[in-house]
Order: C-alpha cells, then structure tokens, then sequence
C-alpha cells in the first residue's frame, strides 16, 4: 500500500493580493483542507509548509490553534512544495502522526524575480553576466533545447495558448483569459525566442493539503488519492545549474531524470501509465524540455505530441490542466502544491469545466527548483 493519502485539498486564487496578506490566505487554504477532509486543526499531528518571502510557516498556529503541534519550515525554490509534501509523506509512513498539513505560500512584488546568487552556493559573478535575469536563462536554455533537438519556435506559442484556455476555465487563475496564437506571436519580445506572454509572472498564492496514513484513508473519505511515490533530487556533476552562463565539457542528466527515473521505480509505474500530468513551465520552453525529462515523451518527439493534441484536456496525455504558472504565476512556496490540488481534483473528477475526457487512474506532477532540484510526485486512485 502507498505511505499516505490525500483527503482535504484547499487552494486560494491566485493573483496579486489587494484586500489581504498571503498569511491570512494561507490560513484561509489550511481551513478549506481541513473542511475538506472533515477533520479539526486539533487532530492534526504533524505539519509541514513553505514559503520564500511570506514568512515562516510555522507562525500560522497564532491563527490555527496553539495545539502544540510539530511543525517543520521547508524552502527549496520553486520545488519547496513538493519538498514540504514529501517531508510530510515520509513522516506519516514513519509513523510519526496519522494526520499532517501540508502548506505552501508566498508574495512576490512585480516584475523578475530577485535573486542574491551568492545564497544559493553560486559566485557573484553569475549576476554580473546577466544570468540572474531569470527570462534571459530561460531564454538561451530553450533557444538550445529547440536546435539540439529539431524542435520548431511555433511550439511555444502553442504550449502557452493552450495554458491560457486551460487557465480560463479555472476559477483560481490569475490569468483568466484565453489567448490566440496570433495575440501571443504579437506580444512584446523580451529574451528570444520568449515574449511577452511566455513567461510566468512572480504572484501570490496559497495552497495546502491533509494527508493520512494510507491504511486510514477510507476511515476519513471514501474517495482519497493515494500519494504512490514521491521523490527529490538534486543536480549531480555536469547537471546544468538554473542560472548558469555556461555548460559542463561532460554534460550531465538534469536532476528532473533522477527524480522521475526514482518516483516511476518507488510506485512500480512506467511513464506510459501516466493519465495526467502537472510540469514546471515557469516559461513555455520549460514545458517542452520537462515532458521529455520525466520520460513522458522522448527528446524530439514533443512536435508530434502537441501537434495531435495529445496535451490537451482531451487528448491522450493532458498537460498542466489548470494553467500551469503561465496562467496562474508562480508564487513560489505555493506551486508544486498547486499542481497537485489540480491532480486530486482531476483524479477525484471534480475539476468541472477543466474535467479531463478520460477517468484518470495516475497523475503526475513535477516541480524544479534553483539552482538544481526536482521534485517528482505521482498519485493515484
């Protein structure tokens, strides 16, 4: 049997907070869990939650209950989500509680995102040559993913079209309005081949989940979402570093490979399972190079695959189905719970207007975080 179980998921919609703070909705997400699991923060044994500049997670008992509960602080970039999920999981099969919260939050002001590279073990010098410009890395990583591998430029603006109708039929979206092709193509060039509406946008969010030791889970729900494998890897040598100016002479396998490559193996799942999936597209050459990194494609075949519509909510292999970070930003504690919110929903088939075609059996989701780690997540019914 898998380790644990989702029973409660709570997502707040994402966007730019005006009449409220980030903590109060992480608070508010932690609640809709719990109503969703119909359990109290009193019954909680163990919780886990991340954020980069929300504050620490922790602090969330003043609002939740002094219970004295456990309560770990996680960061790791864009993948703290699925870190702090898998510090939960790990905990419950341990037998550390029968009950866990898992949170994620944060809120990132307009425009890039800062980064002090000299924090995250780089040299100063990786901001002097202009790489801690996010877009610009992104940017030249794409720009040789798409010639290594004969890929055509026009996949981007498909990748990102299809975010935003996804996007438009998710009440949580910031991004809510489904573009054209025509209306990306025409958008503003910031670093090529990436414009305008190809990147995400730094936001607020929150999301959080009620976990179960899996031998409990039909004592709370009869429907949970069993977490079959979860998995974090970070970057080994000539892995290629988010930031980074240069590449090894002995490139590497990304840390994404390793952590898939252990996730499929941990749930005794091939890729060619998979019914769902949620990958980092924190631009949309991301998506393209993380579909082949996680073995759901091979390296060169995401033309065919897009061109058939095999990504889309009604194709073979739905891709981000509630708009990945295109459509929704990136708050960073908040993402890779996101992603598998959307997967409960879809596996619970209740994501209305965004309800895949197909009853999912396993859903995927994979997140990577700066400047080299990756979190896996498979989940099942």
């Amino acid at each position: 049997m898998p380790p644990a179980a989702v029973i409660g998921i709570g997502c707040r919609p994402f966007g730019r907070y005006q009449d409220t703070t980030v903590r109060e909705e992480a608070v508010r997400a932690i609640r809709a869990a719990l109503r969703d699991a119909g359990v109290g923060w009193e019954a909680i044994g163990y919780a886990v939650g991340g954020s980069m500049s929300g504050g620490p997670a922790d602090t969330l008992v003043a609002d939740l209950g002094l219970t004295g509960v456990p309560f770990l602080n996680v960061f790791n970039g864009c993948a703290t989500g699925s870190s702090a999920l898998s510090s939960a999981v790990h905990a419950l099969a341990a037998g550390a509680a029968e009950l866990a919260v898992v949170v994620g939050f944060d809120s990132h002001p307009r425009g890039a995102f800062s980064i002090r590279p000299e924090q995250m073990g780089l040299r100063p010098w990786y901001g002097a040559t202009g790489m801690a410009l996010t877009s610009q890395y992104f940017a030249l990583k794409i720009q040789r993913y798409l010639y290594e591998h004969d890929l055509p430029p026009r996949l981007l603006t498909v990748v990102a079209a299809k975010a935003f109708r996804n996007g438009s039929r998710n009440p949580n979206a910031w991004r809510r309005k489904s573009l054209s092709e025509a209306e990306i193509d025409a958008s503003m060039m910031l670093s090529d081949p990436l414009r305008r509406y190809m990147l995400c946008s730094p936001g607020d969010g929150a999301t959080a989940l009620v976990l179960c030791r899996a031998e409990r889970a039909a004592r709370y729900r009869p429907d949970p979402v069993y977490v079959a494998a979860t998995a974090i890897r970070t970057r080994t040598p000539g892995s290629f570093e988010v930031l980074s100016p240069s590449l090894s002479i002995q490139r590497g396998p990304s840390p994404t490979v390793a952590a898939a490559r252990a996730a499929f193996e941990q749930a005794g799942i091939a890729p060619e399972e998979v019914d769902i999936a949620q990958v980092q597209d924190t631009d949309a050459g991301a998506e393209l190079i993380h579909l082949a990194e996680t073995g759901l494609c091979e390296h060169g075949e995401q033309t065919d695959l897009i061109d058939r519509g095999a990504t889309e909510l009604t194709g073979a292999l739905p891709i981000n189905t509630d708009g990945g970070c295109l459509a929704n930003g990136e708050p960073i504690g908040a993402s890779g719970l996101r992603q598998i919110h959307e997967n409960v929903l879809q596996l619970r088939g209740a994501a209305g207007a965004r309800q895949i075609t197909r009853p999912p059996r396993v859903a995927f989701s994979h997140v990577y975080g700066a400047p080299g780690l990756s979190g896996c997540t498979l989940l099942t019914r």
